[in-house]
């Protein structure tokens, strides 16, 4: 393939070229691709025709299961994202002399501080600054910032990529909850022991993005879900309608006065919240509008992320 420096020379010609590539590297496929960058699908492969026949290289296998990356595709990825991060840092440099807030940020978010707390609070931020947007991405997942899938990213531990500034949030708590109309018909719960005989709500083990989120593995003695589901808010549901118990964090469970937690003083558990920007993003006036503005919305919710004295 041409040298990273053919690629760069052509630069000025290809760099739009360039930023389909890496919309299609990234997602592997067309569709995708086109929704990422606001454009059809016919748009994109016409971009990527272009590249190709500008490069004299081929970039893609092409397949029914999607659009995969060759040696040369491979290679000029490298550069590519070379161009995109420096692209982005000047961006966010000269945003950072700005006096305005203006532009979109994508936060993702696990489904529950995404729904149900930064969804409640986000238009504060928003309200002060008329030209900003925010999409908030609340699902069990993990975010890739090196493929720009968002901005900014609240995971539950450090990052594990590269180039990315992290911050802890906060500690949050997790206890054992029941609706108060199923507790008041359950068998008595006045020891840990007891609640072996009573049915749990909680996650698929298997499908977990996350090893800090397998609380029912953390119980002595062990106990297992007989109603399961990969998203946050079903369980909640399904507590509040009886289906059996389940360890929620503390801010969740508060949105709900009809959870009652079950033996907090001796079943918890404390997981983190943690906030993950990519360096090329971090100077961005509008990232750090955001960021901050997420940061003191959790230290002013300290209390609510304990949860109930104990």
């Amino acid at each position: 393939m041409h040298s990273g420096f053919a690629v760069m020379s052509r630069s000025g010609r290809n760099w739009d070229d360039l930023r389909f590539f890496l919309a299609v590297a990234r997602t592997g496929t067309l569709s995708a691709a086109a929704a990422r960058t606001g454009t059809e699908h016919t748009t994109v492969g016409r971009r990527i025709r272009a590249l190709e026949e500008g490069l004299g290289a081929r970039l893609f296998h092409r397949s029914n299961l999607g659009y995969a990356l060759t040696e040369d595709g491979a290679n000029l990825m490298t550069v590519a994202e070379a161009m995109e991060s420096a692209f982005l840092s000047a961006s966010a440099a000269a945003q950072a002399g700005a006096q305005s807030v203006s532009g979109t940020v994508r936060i993702g978010a696990p489904d529950g501080f995404g729904s149900v707390f930064l969804a409640s609070r986000m238009h504060r931020l928003t309200e002060r600054h008329p030209g900003l947007e925010v999409e908030i991405m609340a699902t069990a997942r993990i975010f890739s910032l090196s493929k720009r899938e968002a901005d900014i990213v609240i995971g539950l531990s450090t990052p594990q990529q590269a180039r990315v500034v992290a911050r802890r949030l906060t500690d949050y708590r997790l206890f054992v909850y029941g609706a108060e109309a199923y507790l008041a018909a359950a068998p008595p719960i006045t020891a840990v022991s007891d609640l072996t005989a009573l049915p749990f709500v909680g996650y698929i083990e298997d499908m977990l993005f996350a090893r800090e989120l397998n609380y029912l593995g953390a119980l002595e003695p062990a106990v297992s879900a007989r109603l399961r589901s990969t998203n946050l808010l079903a369980q909640v549901h399904a507590t509040l309608n009886g289906a059996g118990l389940c360890i929620l964090p503390a801010f969740i469970a508060a949105a709900h006065p009809g959870l009652v937690p079950v033996l907090p003083g001796a079943v918890s558990l404390t997981r983190s919240f943690h906030m993950h920007i990519h360096e090329d993003h971090r100077k961005a006036a509008h990232i750090r509008a955001v960021a901050g503005f997420i940061a003191g919305e959790v230290e002013a919710a300290g209390a609510l992320f304990a949860g109930p004295a104990v």
